[in-house]
């Protein structure tokens, strides 16, 4: 061995002593760790802890999915922004990629700035030991389930609302999965969302927290410990209580008889409304369009205020805000309709 190998493993051993000081993980579960590739779908509130959870326990890769840039209505529970990222347009990804990156060093972290989607998805949970759910909606987590039925991949689910979370876990090859907990998406308005709910920072970190937790418990190897029930926690109420998944292993369409419809483009909109945000995404008909950022502002100068990075051009015309990417997917900020946010994307974008 190398000297530079030995110094190495010093301060492997120095960074994460405490974690290896615990007996269920060890230095075996901390070589495991460190060998594992896990991907996060969704770098918001759940994500950004998530993420920086599996950084300081020394996940070797990490891979990042987000579609959106930092807001300042994020920073109240998105713990891993500031508002320099404000300041610097940034998206979520590369902002929580910059941040990981000052700390751990010795680690892979990979962002992407895109839409986690029945067409894509499969790109970013290839060759994946784990993917953690950070996202803000119902059906991209079906597609995730589907996802990982499909690639035989441990998820764990996360979910909060107001003062309420939820956490599941759903082993490779195993039953039940999501669909046998809820087996179809609720009817537009048959569920609060975080606009009308809102949503306490605090929650955020306790749902995370025990999505990491039970991710550790994967990745080292300690199957027998992961949580086979669905934890709910409503810590404003002071009540926490599980419920057993084991009678739910029957009948479901997705686990069960193998229907992966949601990977297939089941409920897939290229317009979509985001949640507490009044915004809507638009994903264009056409796949595989890359704009030359500084290029295409130079049609936009004349219809409002324009900024451009190397990340996206924001336009602010009359009362909306209109954020294009460079695969031509934009977000429409001001409108919940998604009919105007089609004719104001036709207007500017054009795709």
């Amino acid at each position: 061995m190398s000297q530079s190998e030995k110094n190495v493993n010093n301060d492997a051993q120095e960074r994460y002593s405490r974690q290896i000081r615990f007996a269920p993980i060890g230095p075996e579960g901390q070589n495991k760790l460190s060998k594992s590739r896990v991907v996060i779908i969704g770098c918001g509130a759940l994500g950004s802890v998530l993420a920086e959870t599996m950084t300081r326990a020394g996940v070797g890769h990490l891979h990042i999915v987000d579609r959106d840039f930092v807001e300042l209505s994020n920073l109240q529970r998105q713990m891993l922004y500031d508002e320099n990222d404000i300041k610097e347009g940034l998206p979520k990804a590369e902002a929580a990629a910059r941040k990981l990156s000052l700390m751990n060093s010795d680690i892979e972290i990979t962002p992407f700035i895109a839409d986690a989607n029945h067409e894509s998805i499969e790109y970013f949970t290839e060759d994946v030991d784990l993917i953690l759910d950070g996202t803000d909606n119902l059906l991209t987590r079906y597609l995730i389930n589907d996802v990982a039925i499909k690639q035989n991949i441990p998820w764990i689910y996360g979910a909060c609302q107001g003062a309420v979370g939820m956490v599941a876990v759903f082993l490779a090859g195993g039953k039940p999965c999501l669909r046998c907990l809820f087996d179809s998406p609720p009817a537009p308005g048959e569920l609060e969302t975080c606009e009308t709910a809102g949503v306490l920072g605090p929650v955020v970190n306790m749902v995370a927290s025990y999505q990491a937790l039970e991710a550790l418990k994967i990745l080292t190897g300690n199957l027998d410990d992961v949580n086979s029930g669905l934890i709910n926690i409503e810590p404003w109420q002071n009540r926490f209580h599980q419920m057993s998944m084991e009678t739910l292993k029957q009948g479901c369409p997705c686990c069960n008889d193998g229907k992966l419809e949601f990977l297939k483009g089941k409920s897939s909109l290229s317009t979509v409304a985001l949640c507490g945000r009044n915004s809507v995404q638009i994903r264009p008909r056409v796949r595989g369009i890359k704009l030359e950022l500084q290029e295409f502002s130079k049609r936009l100068v004349n219809f409002g205020k324009l900024s451009v990075n190397e990340f996206m051009i924001k336009l602010n015309v009359d009362d909306y805000e209109i954020t294009i990417f460079p695969d031509a997917r934009a977000i429409i900020k001001g409108t919940e309709e998604t009919d105007v946010a089609r004719a104001l994307y036709a207007k500017f974008v054009g795709h």
